[in-house]
């Protein structure tokens, strides 16, 4: 059973891995907000390794996604699910680019943990505004 630290962590690495590759930059920007964020203030920044790994070997079982967002949605609660979603479309906008498999997981994890279509707008169009680039 995954914590609500836990909860946000699996939400950035399944938009890290949506594109079949975790680049640099995706995890620099997760190590930084894990750092910075109040949202993982008590976090233990040495669970962070286990907590991705442990993630990641979810995602190799058969339907492993959607156990994963089965997990996110169990432990997240209501207050901080467009908190997930933010976190997650940072981690896309990260490298500058959103492949179809990206929007792909965004609109999975939008519908599953219950973020409206006009907030994530929102929260989209923040995102890339944040990592524009000149």
């Amino acid at each position: 059973m995954l914590d609500t630290h836990g909860a946000l962590i699996y939400t950035m690495v399944l938009a890290s891995v949506a594109d079949q590759e975790m680049n640099d930059r995706e995890i620099r920007v997760m190590s930084d907000m894990i750092r910075l964020l109040p949202v993982f203030h008590g976090f233990e920044f040495e669970q962070l390794a286990p907590t991705t790994q442990a993630c990641a070997e979810l995602l190799g079982d058969v339907d492993g996604i959607d156990k994963a967002l089965d997990a996110i949605d169990a432990a997240l609660p209501e207050s901080l699910r467009e908190t997930a979603y933010a976190l997650a479309c940072d981690v896309v906008a990260a490298d500058g680019t959103a492949s179809q498999e990206e929007l792909r997981l965004l609109e999975m994890l939008r519908h599953r943990i219950g973020v409206g279509r006009l907030e994530a707008a929102a929260i989209e169009r923040g995102a890339g505004a944040r990592f524009r680039r000149g």
